[in-house]
């Protein structure tokens, strides 16, 4: 599956069986509500002979993933284990409120945890935000994944808080979302194996999700450019040199040394005033 045929509905069973690590193509792992569609597309206009291949798995399955090797690298929610895993946060996102359409809150452009308070907020088994304390009242049980608790609350049972990317993930017409503000929010990073130095491919990617051009891009490319002869006119930029006569003094001037105050009688001293030519014969 290339980045062209990946949709956040790709089932977790496309993780491969076993490893099967390859220097002509990169596996990227994603979990559910990151989309890496504008990284995807940068990707095979500058690399376009090494395949990108996508691998949609749950945030769980992601870590196992890059563990084990079946996949190079993957765009996964912090926190992330630094013992076996590096890591580069991207973005945080912002956490909203998911309620039925016909809910008072939806009156509401953003709602506060004390808005929740008489509310039966869900807490689904595979939460992302990382609560010290939900708000609202507790349900008895936890829903197992948050597309279950997004059933709950359509049923009208409950609410759920979950970064906005899950939100529109799991839209629904009879559901909407509001802001919901001074909660815990989702930070999504790039991850891969922990080792001394990222392997090129990984640097490559590094590279094009914050935002390095072409020619600052490390990795292969950077690799190939070494060694390559500069323009002419580059080397002369860079040495300082520019062509032609300078006119500066000691630059081979004629007038270095000169003093440039001007002596009685005119210009230079030669007493024919100010144009310096020959005087007028008087008729």
């Amino acid at each position: 599956m290339t980045g062209s045929d990946a949709s956040p509905a790709d089932s977790p069973s496309s993780l491969p069986s076993s490893p099967s690590p390859s220097p002509s193509s990169f596996r990227l792992a994603y979990v559910p509500g990151v989309t890496p569609s504008k990284w995807v597309r940068v990707w095979n206009e500058r690399l376009p002979d090494v395949p990108l291949t996508l691998l949609a798995l749950t945030p769980a399955e992601a870590f196992g993933a890059l563990r084990e090797g079946a996949a190079d690298a993957g765009l996964v929610r912090l926190p992330v284990d630094r013992d076996d895993l590096s890591a580069i946060p991207l973005y945080t996102e912002t956490t909203v409120v998911v309620i039925p359409k016909d809910h008072l809150l939806a009156a509401a452009e953003e709602v506060t945890v004390e808005d929740l308070a008489e509310e039966l907020v869900l807490h689904p088994l595979d939460d992302t935000l990382g609560w010290e304390q939900l708000p609202g009242l507790p349900a008895n049980e936890r829903p197992a994944t948050t597309a279950d608790a997004i059933e709950l609350v359509a049923a009208g049972v409950g609410v759920l808080a979950v970064p906005q990317s899950l939100a529109r993930l799991h839209h629904r017409k009879d559901l909407t979302y509001r802001t919901l503000t001074e909660v815990p929010q989702s930070r999504v990073a790039l991850s891969w194996r922990a080792a001394d130095e990222a392997p090129d491919l990984v640097e490559e990617f590094i590279g094009i999700v914050r935002g390095r051009t072409v020619n600052s891009t490390r990795g292969r490319r950077a690799e190939a450019q070494k060694g390559q002869k500069q323009p002419k006119d580059q080397k002369q930029r860079k040495s300082g040199a520019t062509p032609g006569r300078s006119g500066k003094p000691g630059a081979g001037s004629r007038t270095a040394g000169k003093s440039a105050g001007r002596k009685p009688g005119g210009a230079g001293g030669s007493g024919r005033g100010r144009t310096g030519g020959k005087p007028r014969k008087r008729s």
